[in-house]
């Protein structure tokens, strides 16, 4: 299915997302708040964990009382630094890490398909010999293949920062688990997708890419919605459950994308360019 043509067009729009300053800068901010400012913040705040003031304030208590089993046993001989450290690092970060995925699917999927169109240079390929499918493919993969791989590298880089700034209380290597490798392999690629169908049934009927960008966010609220529980104490992200929520954001990514390729006739967009 990935032809040389398909390749071609797959690395011109990678070229203009590294070049354009929109789409680029959130690629950027998101990470490096999450990744760097946002941990050593919460690294910080744990040497304070043992205040029964600062543990009444962030409800940690609470937080520690609706852990699963398993997990409230793991850390049960832990100081009061070490538990609050290892619970915001671990489990609190874990929802907003599926942010960065989202975001970069977003923006890149918004600047494929309605910033082309706004641009006047998805014309041009309208009318290459490429069929419907092939420039879809092509169109997906370039929006797929960036939040796939920031969403790893991101994972990388927050292991080392994390198992640094958190090392003067944890003393030892303690990130990832188990849990964050089937987040970041299943679940984070997952969200891309999801956010990705969105963003290209949104883009067919807009014409701009800051339009598609503000309604192809839209697709984040689920993952606020996961965020709220975790915070809440009403969710809680263990290996079995990150596995369901990625399957059901699958089916429900993939579909989304289906709907999209259904309705990518390059015949009716050039009606509306």
């Amino acid at each position: 299915m990935l032809n040389r043509a398909t390749w071609a067009i797959i690395r011109k729009d990678l070229i203009v997302v590294l070049r354009t300053k929109a789409v680029a800068l959130p690629m950027l901010l998101v990470p490096v708040l999450l990744l760097l400012v946002l941990p050593v913040i919460l690294s910080i705040a744990a040497g304070y964990a043992s205040d029964p003031s600062v543990r009444a304030e962030l409800d940690i208590d609470r937080l520690l009382a609706s852990l699963p089993g398993t997990t409230a046993q793991s850390i049960k001989g832990m100081s009061g630094e070490q538990q609050f450290a290892y619970l915001a690092l671990v489990y609190l970060m874990a929802p907003l890490f599926l942010l960065i995925p989202s975001v970069v699917a977003v923006v890149v999927a918004a600047d494929s398909f309605a910033g082309e169109k706004e641009r006047k240079t998805l014309e041009a390929l309208l009318y290459t010999p490429l069929t419907d499918r092939h420039l879809f493919v092509a169109k997906v993969l370039s929006a797929c293949m960036p939040a796939f791989v920031v969403g790893i590298g991101s994972f990388l880089v927050y292991s080392v920062v994390v198992n640094l700034a958190a090392w003067p209380i944890m003393e030892r290597v303690f990130f990832p688990n188990y849990m964050w490798i089937v987040l970041v392999f299943w679940l984070a690629p997952s969200v891309a997708v999801l956010s990705l169908g969105g963003t290209v049934l949104v883009s067919a009927h807009v014409g701009t890419y800051q339009a598609a960008y503000q309604l192809g966010s839209l697709v984040v609220l689920p993952i606020l919605f996961l965020i709220i529980g975790q915070v809440q104490g009403l969710l809680f992200f263990d290996t079995p459950v990150v596995f369901l929520i990625g399957l059901i954001f699958w089916i429900l990514g993939v579909t989304l994308v289906l709907l999209g390729a259904r309705s990518f006739r390059r015949t009716r967009i050039a009606t509306k360019m």
